[in-house]
């Protein structure tokens, strides 16, 4: 059955686009003549690097200081080069053209309000780029930031940025020990650290845990606090750290594939991978996806709900780059408190979860008749599969002037490869393209490519954000490892699709935590989807475990409703379910209600660190990397229940 269509363009929306003055200043690079489709224009990006990352440099007016003298090196994956001979810094195309107005808008759940205009932002990352080059910062060296989703912590990554050192961002919705061990690997020399953050009507106060971070990064030299100092030792306050000096901003020109950031895994599985990320790789890509995926630019006001643990916060923080006012929100995401941002923000693209959009919905608000929205003109979602029928509800509530779009990307590249646009159509379900210049195919395991069918996700031609390296992996193995053992040369993301006939995609879940059972492959998403669209299901999580005895088993994890009984009733209904929206194949063995499903700081579901936890197997999930660690206890119960009756 062909999924409903939620969102189709207008004219005037198609002529407006970006995207569409792009096509025209491509078809002078060698692609498609304008007017073909997005699929010509998608396959001329792939098929010709070259010419359409010239296009994007162009169209985007890239601030190199040295132009490099091509696009790649011509190395094959993982070994690619990104613009040979270029240098530029991620700052200075911030800052590209002097710009008026507010370039970011605090929020917090208090309702609060703060903006910083761009004449303040220019000058206090030029304030804390000389405090920093007092303090003997040079380029290479680490700077970290240990904040909540506030204006502060753009302006640390920009002033570290400037002068070359690197960053890396930490929530303070992690304790101390989940930021050690990501800091920790890095030998930073300057934190720049929250005295505490909001949370659900409360101040939560992360003074002890700036002073333990403090005493365990031996490699420190000084520390920058934003808020009420409450430690005897001296730290710099953020005021005086970001005074005004008078001096000009001067970012620093560096190599194309000199270190910008480094991004953390969640950690679940074992300590957080540190993947590294170069400062034109980043540019370019970024103004690729805002400027022709988003349609950000000028007068535009973005916000998606992130921390500064999920790369969503460096593609929001990007919208500087395209001029746009971006925004941050300090406190806990419920639905009254973003829409409420939505609202009086004047949000035109508004980026949340599936999860967001759903609890929207189960709380019985109607954001287009609760909320003024009248500049709203996208709504992105990622973090997880966006099912059909959240996604008809929330295009159905905000009408037909607002495009809602789902998004797959990762932090491997923090950026995404299937999205939206805003001169193509949007099914209920599907992400609606291949993003520009990402080479996507769904792969069999003999590489064939698969179109309407299950398989890999994998690019096959290099992306220039792809990571320049991991941390402290000298010789390339983790890296190579982590993306390309199974297709050498090609990236595999980890990721089951469908490609479909019409080029939309549809993300199944992870191939790690792929069930087979009976040698059927199954993507865990299309049960859990199929069983949590009943109204007594909040959530659920299937896991496959092969037998010592060559059997398998398919236990189905859920969560209830309050007041609701897991009976033979409802096990039936949930098993119906699965069978009539999925297939008789899905069907799970067993249902166990869930006191609840452990997912990672950024909202994904940890299948396959509870697949190995039922195993037995020790060490498979830290705690730290858990939102709800007391979980883990209850699955190793089950674990071992199930062992001992076997």
């Amino acid at each position: 059955m062909t999924p409903a269509t939620v969102w189709t363009p207008t004219a005037e929306a198609v002529n407006r686009a970006a995207i569409t003055a792009f096509a025209e200043l491509a078809a002078r690079y060698g692609g498609p003549p304008p007017g073909s489709s997005y699929d010509e224009l998608w396959r001329w990006s792939v098929r010709d690097l070259t010419s359409f990352w010239n296009a994007v440099a162009e169209f985007c007016d890239v601030a190199w200081d040295t132009a490099p003298s091509a696009v790649t090196d011509g190395a094959p994956m993982p070994a690619t080069g990104w613009f040979p001979g270029g240098r530029l810094n991620y700052v200075s195309q911030v800052f590209r053209s002097p710009r008026d107005g507010v370039a970011i808008v605090g929020h917090d759940e208090t309702g609060a309000r703060r903006s910083v205009t761009w004449h303040e932002l220019e000058a206090r990352v030029a304030a804390l780029a000389a405090t920093l080059t007092d303090l003997g910062v040079v380029a290479g060296d680490r700077v970290v930031g240990y904040l909540p989703d506030i204006p502060e912590a753009i302006i640390a990554f920009l002033a570290t940025a400037s002068i070359g050192a690197v960053w890396a961002g930490c929530g303070t919705d992690l304790a101390a020990d989940a930021a050690r061990s990501r800091f920790g690997q890095l030998e930073p020399v300057v934190l720049v650290a929250a005295a505490g953050h909001h949370h659900r009507g409360r101040w939560i106060d992360r003074a002890q845990d700036v002073s333990r971070l403090r005493a365990e990064l031996p490699s420190l030299r000084a520390t920058v606090l934003v808020g009420e100092v409450h430690d005897a030792d001296p730290v710099l306050a953020w005021d005086a750290a970001t005074a005004p000096r008078g001096r000009p901003l001067s970012a620093l020109p560096v190599p194309a594939g000199h270190p910008l950031w480094v991004l953390f895994t969640s950690g679940t599985t074992g300590p957080p991978k540190g993947i590294v990320h170069g400062h034109a790789g980043v540019v370019v890509e970024h103004l690729k996806t805002l400027s022709l995926h988003l349609d950000i630019g000028p007068g535009d006001h973005f916000f998606w709900y992130t921390t500064l643990n999920w790369m969503m916060w460096n593609l929001r923080t990007a919208g500087l780059l395209r001029g746009a006012t971006v925004h941050c929100f300090d406190g806990a995401p419920t639905p009254a408190n973003l829409w409420g941002l939505a609202s009086h923000g004047g949000l035109t693209y508004f980026g949340v979860s599936p999860g967001f959009l759903a609890a929207t919905r189960d709380a019985g608000i109607r954001p287009a008749v609760d909320f003024t929205l009248s500049a709203l003109r996208s709504v992105g979602c990622t973090g997880s599969v966006l099912t059909a029928p959240i996604h008809e509800w929330a295009a159905s509530e905000l009408g037909p002037d607002v495009l809602v779009g789902s998004t797959s990307g990762g932090t491997d590249v923090v950026s995404g490869f299937a999205g939206s646009v805003p001169t193509e159509p949007v099914r209920a379900g599907e992400i609606a393209v291949r993003c520009l210049g990402v080479d996507l195919h769904a792969w069999s395991p003999t590489r064939k490519p698969l179109v309407d069918e299950v398989g890999e996700l994998v690019v096959s031609s290099p992306m220039p954000s792809m990571p320049i390296r991991f941390w402290n992996d000298p010789d390339g193995s983790r890296y190579r490892a982590a993306y390309f053992d199974t297709f050498p040369g090609v990236w595999r993301h980890g990721d089951w699709v469908t490609v479909t006939a019409t080029g939309s995609v549809v993300v199944h879940g992870r191939s790690d935590a792929t069930l087979n059972r009976a040698g059927i492959r199954m993507g865990s998403a299309d049960i859990c989807h199929a069983v949590e669209e009943l109204p007594e299901v909040t959530e659920a999580l299937v896991v496959g475990l092969e037998e010592p005895d060559g059997g398998y088993w398919m236990p189905l994890f859920v969560t209830l409703a309050e007041g609701v009984v897991l009976d033979d009733a409802l096990v039936a209904a949930i098993k119906a379910a699965v069978r009539h929206k999925v297939s008789p194949r899905h069907v799970p063995d067993e249902v166990i209600r869930a006191p609840g499903i452990p997912h990672t700081h950024t909202g994904k579901k940890l299948e396959v660190p509870v697949k190995t936890i039922l195993r037995g197997i020790p060490g498979a999930a830290q705690a730290h990397a858990v939102d709800r660690p007391e979980l883990l206890d209850f699955y190793r119960h089950v674990g071992e229940t199930h062992r001992t009756r076997s």
